[in-house]
């Protein structure tokens, strides 16, 4: 499957941004979605992730209650609703995808996820 995500760029703290990752080349609906961030020099950092038919949704402290991570079938579409945000948020955000039933127990794990996109650049300014 291929993934193509959208939706950075530059927003001021308190500002509000909406990220797509658009899913193409397999069945959407068996895959669970992940949104990780990678900022310069830092280890790459789970932010949410979303099993199939959304039924169970999980996030990083750090944005629990900021952000949101919904999923839209029929559009092959993750989304990441980014609300409140903070300069500490900047980072290039990237969506993954897996079929791996190890999702339930280990959705923050880099290592769970088999495909990748490409990032989108978020940068929050104090």
């Amino acid at each position: 499957v291929q993934l193509q995500a959208s939706g950075g760029g530059l927003v001021q703290a308190g500002g509000s941004l909406r990220l797509s990752c658009v899913a193409s080349g397999g069945t959407f609906s068996s895959y669970a979605m992940g949104w990780f961030r990678q900022a310069p020099g830092k280890e790459r950092e789970f932010v949410a992730a979303v099993r199939w038919s959304a039924t169970s949704t999980y996030y990083a402290d750090s944005v629990k209650g900021r952000f949101t991570i919904s999923r839209d079938d029929a559009a092959n579409t993750v989304y990441l609703q980014m609300n409140s945000l903070k300069p500490e948020d900047t980072a290039v955000y990237l969506c993954a995808a897996t079929r791996s039933l190890v999702v339930v127990t280990t959705p923050s794990d880099p290592r769970t996820y088999e495909y990748w996109g490409q990032g989108t650049q978020v940068t929050v300014s104090s």
